[in-house]
């Protein structure tokens, strides 16, 4: 019988899993979880699970009846892949061979190196959120290192739950990267606001890390002190496991735009660790972390590897999924659709940023993305007019051969 292995078992295994057994694949699919724990979420990890002890139960996805046909691992790894002999090596020491490969290992918080052991924190899974939350108490000094959307979630989080907050970061204000300095220094005010300290612009040139206290010294000599370290500096894709391949893992697994790795055909990603191009946007393949990216390349590569292994026909039109992201601040839901992260400028279209407003992103005269700070009520027709203005560029495309910009100013 014909196997399918599913490298990866949070949302991306999940949802490719279901997908191909509701598709009419009728062999067998295994799925390899290097967790414990079934499938969960993980955006409340970095804000409402660390409020009070997180309940697993509430955070585990809705499975659909497909789920329960393949067979599941837990706490099982895959430690190399022979593309070409279409076996792997599990952590376990045994072999498994594979007829069709999914690439779901997502992405893993990064850390210093000189911090890994001593008592600092990482949020990516849900063990490392029950460890956090334990000492979040009021009182509690936090240090955290990071300065985009999970340190800036767990700083809101904190200092509502009466801990004192500092955030050290390289960038000159918080979420610099993806929104851009205007609407990175308004949200830096927010936090001030609530209490929290930031020190930025400014690199680390010596600390120290224990389980009880932490001491950051800047590089202009300013010293940071806190009980407990969060290390929120972002995070790189899990490839490790396909070195030797002969693979591009710069950055991710380059697909096409069937998520196909490299174009070998059987073989797919989806999720966190797929770079593909989304033609709504141009022909750079680029990751996407977004929550939504999961389900919706889980849906085309399930439809990918049936046409590769089967004779079933699928659907041939460019994959072009909407990127969007949300992030809860306070009592402030900051919502995205569209691309961020090609444009070059930023605009107020709506509001104050200090209150609520619709951010619009252009490259050049193209708005590729919109950003809500606030305005629930807006979010149908922002998106609406997101994918309006993406569709017409996508019919009359006047860059198209203009290299990908930086981000927004």
């Amino acid at each position: 019988m014909a196997r399918i292995v599913v490298v990866g078992g949070s949302l991306g295994g999940l949802r490719v899993t279901e997908g191909l057994y509701a598709a009419g694949w009728d062999g067998e699919v295994v799925v390899l979880s290097a967790e414990e724990h079934a499938p969960y979420t993980r955006p409340p990890l970095s804000k409402a699970a660390l409020t009070a002890a997180p309940d697993l139960a509430t955070l585990a996805f809705k499975q659909r009846p497909e789920a329960g046909r393949a067979e599941w691992r837990y706490g099982v790894s895959a430690v190399s892949c022979d593309l070409d002999a279409r076996t792997l090596r599990l952590s376990d020491g045994t072999d498994l061979s594979w007829d069709g490969l999914v690439a779901a290992t997502g992405v893993e918080a990064r850390r210093l190196p000189e911090v890994v052991g001593t008592g600092g924190h990482v949020v990516r899974t849900y063990d490392d959120c029950r460890a956090l939350q334990e000492r979040l108490t009021t009182g509690t000094r936090l240090v955290v290192l990071g300065a985009g959307f999970i340190g800036s979630e767990i700083a809101a989080t904190a200092v509502r739950l009466g801990c004192e907050v500092d955030v050290v970061a390289l960038d000159d204000v918080p979420m610099q990267a993806p929104l851009g300095r205007e609407v990175g220094a308004a949200i830096q005010r927010r936090h001030e606001r609530e209490g929290v300290r930031f020190h930025l612009g400014r690199g680390i040139a010596s600390f120290t890390c224990g389980t009880d206290a932490t001491r950051v010294t800047l590089e202009d000599g300013t010293k940071v002190e806190g009980d407990v370290l969060v290390q929120a500096i972002g995070s790189a894709p899990a490839t490790s496991w396909l070195a030797g391949n002969d693979l591009d893992l710069t950055d991710g697994l380059v697909c096409d735009n069937d998520l196909r790795i490299e174009g070998r055909r059987g073989v797919v990603a989806v999720g966190d660790v797929a770079r593909f191009p989304n033609p709504l946007i141009d022909d750079v393949p680029r990751r996407v972390e977004h929550w939504q990216m999961p389900m919706d390349t889980a849906r085309r590569a399930a439809a990918t590897l049936l046409s590769d292994l089967t004779a079933a026909v699928v659907d041939t039109a460019p994959f072009a999924p909407l990127p969007s992201f949300w992030s809860d601040q306070y009592d402030l839901r900051v919502q995205s659709f569209g691309s961020l992260a090609v444009a070059d400028r930023a605009e107020v279209l709506e509001g104050d940023l200090d209150d609520e407003a619709v951010v619009g992103y252009f490259r050049g005269d193209d708005l590729v993305g919109a950003l809500l700070l606030g305005m629930p009520r807006q979010m149908v027709r922002v998106r609406k007019m997101v994918v309006a203005a993406l569709a017409q560029r996508q019919e009359c495309p006047r860059d198209r051969d203009a290299p990908a910009a930086g981000g927004a100013a």
